[in-house]
């Protein structure tokens, strides 16, 4: 959040770098989780592209049969304390994106400034993403709050924050933002059903209507213009980009596996793997 100058920068400083040493613990342990699924090598560019597409469905998390119920069988109570869990570990994809493009090349860059301003809604408050996830939230008085928020939701926001935000894993983020485009179409189009069929209106539905349809081409595109250029020009950044995918991926999965558990089996405490997963809310742990 913007802030003012303070007289105790200092302290603030001290504290800012301990949370961002925890964060770094934080990442690198979920490196070590994903790191035996990177292929050790990549013999063309044509074999990456393949492998990350294929991440769509073969990916964790993917096909997980949570929004098959959720879309078919969710009670609204159900369904309301689901999209106050997302509501939650949003990150901001328009924010992420800003923190990545630094200093990319070109082509990439304005791939990701073209994603920015459709983020953005071509420059109209109305039809800005976020302001229709706010609009939802607001609109069904949703109360998302960090202490209600399961540890999984938090730590997906705070690891796709602390990717963006880290320049030493800029890779890992271009990974993680394009297995989103990749793999969120088909989860928030079943989102949208479970909500028409409840009786929400295409005003509560918008946000997830329109990602249902736009980040498939989204995904195009950033596999053509980001993801393919940034690996042709270095072979070496393959692997971290994959390894970005493959962390984002793991945590969505870790949620939906919670969301399975809290809403279709008896309840059982769960606990944070990591101090830093359940910190603080999504973006203030950095």
């Amino acid at each position: 959040m913007p802030a003012t100058p303070s007289g105790d920068w200092r302290q603030a400083l001290r504290l800012e770098c301990a949370m961002r040493e925890s964060e770094g613990d934080f990442i690198e342990s979920l490196r070590g989780r994903v790191g035996a699924w990177v292929p050790r090598e990549f013999l063309a560019v044509d074999d990456f592209m393949a492998w990350f597409e294929a991440l769509a469905i073969e990916g964790p998390g993917q096909g997980h049969p949570f929004f098959d119920w959720l879309a078919d069988d969710a009670s609204p109570a159900q369904l309301r304390w689901f999209l106050t869990q997302e509501a939650a570990g949003e990150a901001g994809f328009e924010d992420l994106l800003a923190y990545t493009q630094v200093r990319l090349p070109t082509q990439a860059k304005l791939e990701c400034a073209r994603n920015y301003w459709d983020e953005m809604g071509h420059g109209k408050a109305a039809a800005m993403h976020g302001g229709m996830l706010e609009r939802m939230v607001q609109g069904m008085e949703l109360r998302p709050t960090i202490e209600g928020t399961v540890w999984e939701s938090l730590a997906l926001g705070n690891a796709m924050v602390a990717m963006a935000t880290t320049r030493r894993y800029a890779y890992q983020s271009i990974g993680a933002l394009g297995a989103i485009e990749l793999t969120a179409p088909g989860r928030v189009a079943k989102v949208s059903l479970a909500m028409r069929r409840v009786g929400l209106d295409s005003k509560m539905r918008a946000y997830f209507d329109l990602h249902a349809a736009l980040d498939v081409s989204h995904a195009r595109s950033w596999l053509r213009e980001v993801i393919r250029p940034l690996v042709e020009a270095d072979p070496a950044c393959a692997p971290h980009i994959a390894e970005g995918a493959l962390m984002r991926l793991y945590c969505g999965q870790r949620c939906f596996e919670r969301y399975d558990h809290d809403l279709r089996q008896p309840a059982r405490p769960a606990r944070a793997e990591n101090a830093f997963e359940a910190s603080t809310a999504t973006g203030q742990a950095c």
